[in-house]
């Protein structure tokens, strides 16, 4: 069984919006990277059609910057799994609805998909980690602050425990920061405080 990773770009006050981060080649290497040692892509639908609209064009153009495209490249040949209850059309090579139960989708999911699934989109990801079902987390934390736009896990409903496994530092400042779920933590309320 692979496992779900989720990962995005999050500034120092838990922004996610795409904008503010630094993407330079380094990022962009970075990302390409995680998905190539991933089986697939899984996106909710609003990542899903931020996604569509942007990378196809990308993937064509042959001026666009060497590591942009070679990202849209592989995310074009990549499977991408999206989870929608509002569109069930979704032309974008090589991409499937998820449909069910989400407990028992993502778990079918990541039992085929033995090099793991890689999730980027934020609500989704809520989501997934109330269930309990993400495995890992790869944050790159950019030296930005930036006081504005959507947080990384808002709302979550008790705290969650994690292991750092790795980091790795970017020459503009931004850190990959690599954890996973503790196995069995004991939480009590001095821990979440």
């Amino acid at each position: 069984m692979g496992l779900l990773t989720f990962g995005l770009n999050v500034t120092l006050d838990g922004c996610i919006d795409h904008t503010q981060g630094i993407a330079d080649d380094a990022l962009h290497d970075y990302w390409t990277g995680l998905m190539d040692h991933s089986g697939a892509m899984l996106f909710g639908r609003n990542t899903y059609e931020l996604m569509e609209g942007a990378w196809p064009a990308v993937a064509r153009d042959e001026k666009a910057p060497r590591a942009m495209r070679e990202w849209a490249q592989k995310l074009e040949a990549k499977p991408k799994y999206v989870v929608s209850s509002s569109r069930s059309d979704f032309p974008w090579q090589n991409t499937v609805r998820v449909q069910g139960d989400l407990r028992e989708a993502i778990g079918a999911l990541k039992a085929k998909t033995e090099r793991g699934v890689l999730v980027g989109a934020p609500k989704l990801a809520a989501a997934l980690e109330e269930l309990g079902l993400i495995d890992e987390y790869r944050l790159v934390l950019h030296p930005v602050i930036s006081g504005r736009g959507p947080t990384l896990f808002h709302g979550l409903s008790r705290a969650r425990h994690l292991e750092l496994v790795g980091t790795q530092p970017f020459a503009s400042g931004a850190q990959a920061l690599h954890f996973r779920r503790r196995s069995s933590v004991r939480v009590d309320e001095r821990d979440i405080g």
